[in-house]
């Protein structure tokens, strides 16, 4: 500010000048808040879209293969979509995202035996997916590849394959069973709701 500009603060002889910016000025914050608005508009269309023609899974569940005992001494399996729990087992955190093109992706972390003398081991299993449609009692199996893939020493597998037959356009009430090469269950993915 120079001396003159001070001189007139100090004295109150301050008058209301217009910006010199014009029209050229007025012209490019327009043209700027335009473009903000439509690359707004671009990524909110393109983050609904990627959600599109995908299930998610995060996280999962080790199987609790038993739900109770009855008063009259029966064991009552926790049979999920017609299939039989393994042993108790774990499983640290699983990831897994299904197109309905029916390409499934898994990663699994920590599916390690929770009981007996193999307990913390692999238990020297192969393991693959079935993602189920539909309510309990109508629910259509989609799998992939059932000789599975080999568990690591702590547990982690990666699945990466084509599930059969086909996912239908909508799957609703989907569960996700990680199953062994017998076809118990030993875990389950969280679905993703969001």
């Amino acid at each position: 500010m120079d001396q003159n500009q001070f001189g007139k603060i100090r004295s109150g002889k301050v008058r209301n000048e217009k910006p010199r910016y014009g029209n050229a000025a007025r012209s490019m914050i327009r043209g700027l808040l335009i473009a903000l608005t439509a690359i707004a508009v671009t990524g909110i269309a393109a983050a609904q879209s990627s959600g599109d023609g995908e299930l998610k899974f995060k996280g999962g569940i080790g199987v609790i293969p038993v739900t109770g005992v009855a008063a009259n001494g029966t064991v009552n399996l926790n049979v999920v979509r017609g299939v039989n729990p393994g042993a108790p087992w774990r499983i640290a955190d699983l990831l897994a995202v299904v197109g309905f093109n029916g390409h499934i992706q898994v990663v699994g972390h920590g599916l390690l035996l929770a009981s007996g003398n193999g307990i913390g081991t692999n238990a020297g299993q192969r393991v693959h997916a079935t993602l189920f449609c539909g309510a309990a009692n109508t629910a259509t199996a989609h799998d992939s590849n059932p000789a599975g893939v080999p568990l690591g020493a702590d547990g982690d597998f990666r699945i990466d394959d084509f599930l059969s037959p086909a996912v239908p356009a909508t799957c609703d009430s989907p569960v996700l069973l990680i199953r062994n090469v017998g076809g118990v269950w030993f875990a389950a993915g969280i679905p993703r709701t969001n």
